[in-house]
């Protein structure tokens, strides 16, 4: 697929998504949701990636969907939005979420409705001092979707999750940082540095290890303790087995840096 709506590249282990339609603040359409499907597709399949970096190109990272691309006049037949969804925005986050990888976003400017919630689905998000994230949906008559209800809550609480979801104010990123719902908030101009570095450590890293930590980690939300200990006794004698961890014991041991090939 040719990409027009994004940017995609995988070098030296980094797999980096630019979402790339700054004059629209880069809002999501049916082509760009499509293209972001292809490349995360190709992300699967490609052996060689071990960590994803996604972000936006110019003054903001997301607006969230393009109201031009599913115009509704006042008094004209509405739209399926359940079928848009169903169909492009819970398929999205649940690839993100099952990517057996790391996922950095680097929120670059505003995030707002479904691109504030997109960022959220990652596993680390670094804003830009500069950044916002903001819950549009209530502004629309909506409920914050691509999995706002479930991130939000989970992230910061209940009556935080509320006030963002039923008021709509614009959280700067220095009180997201604050309010845990993000990783750490930095200077505007040190942000692609930041997750790039940390993308480095990352393609560096035990990826089979950090993978499970990941699935570990989204399925405690729906165990008991008893199966999450049961979860970890699985998936700690699968990675026992694993070429990482004697490489990690034996680095250990000799006092030299681990050579992870991230299997």
């Amino acid at each position: 697929m040719t990409y027009e709506s994004i940017q995609f590249r995988i070098e030296n282990g980094i797999a980096v998504l630019t979402l790339n339609r700054p004059e629209r603040l880069n809002s999501f359409t049916q082509a760009m949701h499509l293209e972001v499907r292809d490349a995360l597709t190709r992300l699967q399949a490609d052996k060689s990636a071990r960590v994803l970096v996604l972000t936006g190109a110019g003054r903001g990272f997301c607006a969230g969907q393009d109201l031009n691309d599913r115009a509704v006049e006042p008094g004209a037949p509405g739209v399926d939005l359940g079928e848009s969804v169903e169909k492009f925005y819970a398929p999205l986050v649940l690839a993100i979420k099952n990517l057996p990888m790391p996922v950095i976003c680097a929120v670059n400017g505003v995030a707002a409705g479904a691109g504030a919630n997109l960022a959220l689905a990652c596993d680390i998000v670094l804003a830009a001092k500069s950044a916002s994230f903001i819950e549009a949906f209530c502004k629309l008559g909506l409920i914050p979707d691509t999995g706002g209800t479930w991130h939000l809550p989970r992230l910061v609480g209940p009556a935080r999750a509320l006030g963002l979801a039923l008021l709509g104010d614009k959280l700067p990123a220095e009180k997201a940082e604050q309010w845990g719902l993000i990783w750490r908030c930095v200077p505007d101009e040190s942000l692609m540095d930041e997750a790039m570095a940390m993308a480095t450590h990352f393609a560096t890293a035990p990826t089979k290890g950090l993978a499970f930590t990941k699935k570990a980690m989204q399925e405690s939300f729906a165990n008991t303790l008893p199966e999450q200990l049961q979860l970890e006794a699985q998936m700690m004698r699968e990675l026992g087995y694993s070429h990482d961890y004697r490489e990690g014991v034996a680095a250990f041991i000799a006092k030299r840096p681990a050579q992870f090939k991230g299997e």
